[in-house]
């Protein structure tokens, strides 16, 4: 998969170049920053006032007598007032920078899912479904952790770390420029495993995404991996790819404990240092108790936010890694595209509901997959089709019916030639326009996990229940809907579960004949039907294509031989076209398909 635009590299990008892509889903919340901005100054600006107000205590609250017990009780009052400032500022930014991680999270899982919807199949030929899912859930749960925490946490421990080193200095500057040289020996550490934690984190969301795929996968499948008992040998290769997962997520773990161990041994160690030199100081008389007191405070905050920060780190290295998975998503682009909008051309107007048909035009088409470059799936074609016939398309398999089908829906582009219809080429129709005006009835038909009303419903939303149950009528689903516990509203199960295959099929067919389109697309529309069901849908059929443009892929013979013309297809080409008496007469490759199935009919009869 081709997931960054020509001359873009995601991996070598830095953590923060990498995070800067999350700015566009961080700016229209400018405000909330702001007055988080504010609480953030208040709580660090309160945690920098303990220490000098210790310093005072010591130093004035412990000379004795009444003035001092004063100067104590004044003390701990303020003392109190700093806690309660502290408390509200922490609770503010708590609850502002919660909600900003929240809100960001959501945004950026509405804009990949949106993204990704809009791509072509090829984008989902090479993409594992679970992979996708993956980095919907884990990867931005840890964007949330940075935006709703680390962000935050990262300017505290940054404000505290300048704050208290200020009033170091201002405390005592030899000291604290033995403690300045020392913290700088944490840095390189921290950045070197900084670094290896990062790749280290983006192999393990790979790893988490490569099990979900594969759950995803023999899920769906559960009926086939239980009828070649397969349960256990697939219980082993999830169980192995989690234990890969588990494996690279122990690495990162062993990284980020040798980097913590490494941090907290060298900013104690220096703290010691200086501690023990200092106590010195104050035995020599060069320091008050008190401004030792206040040394070791901020000292502590120093060391504190030092820590904190290298955490933040952490977390900001597994963020970037997961930023760049789902940047690889949003900057997929689909090779389909919709034209730019000042040349989109529309369609005749037709009357709301008019199946007057449509005309329909290809000229040369030449398509080559983009996984089987070197094989034609379809080579100079060109067919013309008039408003409101139903035109049948045979051959065998392999020899490009399906792959037309792609073409006029736009799910693929062709290497050369054109499709027009109504006198429009296709590319110059909006997605949107082309396909609203043709329905389909695919051969795999797809169940989503509603009640039968919505099901048949996602044909056209804006369907009333009338509408919906007219449909079904007229594709013979009426009956075995009404049958069902709960009638139009029982709930069909995942994928259609609890539906056959024909009344699965039967239900598609009611979504294409409540979409009532121009030009209608007929897969093996009929495949999955036993011969009771096949003539009453057969029958809905010719009643719903009256009128309208169709086309018909059929390996059954029997079902197209009312159609107006027949082509017939090998390879990719047109090798034969007309009706079913003018294509037998001819003896050519239809005849000898019609002579297969019909004689084996007659055998079977």
């Amino acid at each position: 998969m081709t997931t960054s635009p020509p001359g873009t590299d995601i991996s070598q990008r830095s953590s923060l170049q990498t995070l800067k892509g999350l700015l566009p889903f961080l700016s229209p919340y400018k405000m909330q920053f702001v007055l988080a901005g504010i609480a953030l100054l208040v709580a660090a600006g309160a945690t920098l006032a303990i220490p000098y107000a210790f310093r005072q205590m010591i130093d004035l609250g412990f000379g004795g007598g009444d003035h001092s017990i004063k100067h104590v009780d004044l003390t701990f009052i303020a003392l109190f007032g700093v806690a309660c400032v502290l408390g509200i500022a922490t609770a503010a930014r708590f609850y502002m920078v919660s909600w900003l991680g929240e809100r960001v999270t959501a945004d950026i899982r509405d804009a990949v899912y949106s993204h990704v919807v809009t791509q072509s199949p090829e984008f989902f030929e090479t993409t594992q479904t679970g992979e996708v899912l993956s980095r919907l859930t884990t990867d931005t749960t840890l964007i949330q952790t940075v935006v709703g925490t680390s962000i935050s946490m990262a300017l505290r421990n940054f404000l505290l770390f300048l704050g208290g080193l200020v009033m170091l200095f201002v405390t005592s500057p030899k000291l604290s420029s033995i403690i300045i040289v020392m913290l700088a020996v944490v840095v390189l550490p921290i950045i070197l495993f900084g670094r290896r934690v990062r790749t280290l984190s983006r192999d393990s969301q790979d790893r988490i995404a490569d099990a979900s795929a594969i759950a995803g996968e023999i899920l769906n499948a559960m009926p086939t991996v239980q009828a070649f008992t397969h349960e256990h040998i697939e219980a082993q290769r999830f169980s192995g790819s989690v234990e890969g997962a588990f494996n690279t997520a122990m690495r990162r773990i062993r990284a980020r404990s040798l980097l913590t161990l490494i941090a907290i041994l060298l900013i104690f160690g220096a703290i010691v240092f200086v501690l023990w030199l200092g106590a010195h100081a104050v035995m020599q008389g060069r320091m008050s108790g008190g401004e030792l007191g206040q040394f070791i405070l901020y000292a502590s905050i120093v060391a504190g936010a030092v820590g904190a920060l290298s955490e933040v780190m952490g977390d900001a290295q597994r963020a970037a890694g997961a930023t760049e998975r789902l940047l690889e998503l949003i900057e997929v682009q689909s090779p389909i595209q919709n034209p730019a909008p000042d040349q989109v051309l529309r369609l005749p107007v037709r009357a709301e509901h008019d199946a007057s048909g449509a005309a329909l035009s290809l000229q040369g088409l030449e398509f080559h997959y983009p996984s089987r470059p070197n094989t034609a799936a379809l080579s100079a074609l060109d067919l013309d089709i008039r408003p409101g016939e139903t035109v049948a398309i045979v051959g065998s398999s392999g020899a490009g019916k399906t792959t037309l089908f792609q073409m006029l829906l736009r799910f693929y582009d062709p290497q050369r030639g054109e499709i027009r219809l109504d006198g429009v080429n296709i590319r110059q129709l909006s997605l949107h326009d082309l396909r609203a005006a043709i329905g389909i009835v695919p051969q795999d038909t797809i169940i989503f996990s509603a009640n039968a009303m919505e099901n048949i419903r996602y044909g056209r939303a804006d369907a009333t229940d009338a509408e919906v149950i007219a449909a079904a009528k007229m594709a013979a689903a009426h009956e075995f809907i009404e049958r069902l516990p709960e009638s139009y509203q029982s709930f069909l199960g995942e994928r259609g579960v609890r539906l056959s295959g024909g009344q699965r099929q039967r239900i598609a067919i009611a979504r294409a004949l409540l979409k009532n389109p121009p030009l209608l697309l007929l897969d093996e529309a009929t495949s999955a039907l036993d011969a009771e069901s096949e003539r009453l849908v057969q029958g809905a059929l010719e009643v719903a294509m009256q009128g309208r443009t169709t086309l018909i892929i059929a390996h059954r013979l029997a079902t197209v031989q009312r159609a107006n013309r027949i082509i017939v297809m090998e390879h990719g080409k047109i090798v034969e076209t007309g009706t079913h008496a003018s294509l037998v007469e001819q003896g050519g490759v239809y005849a000898k398909l019609a002579a297969l199935q019909f004689d084996l009919h007659k055998n079977e009869e």
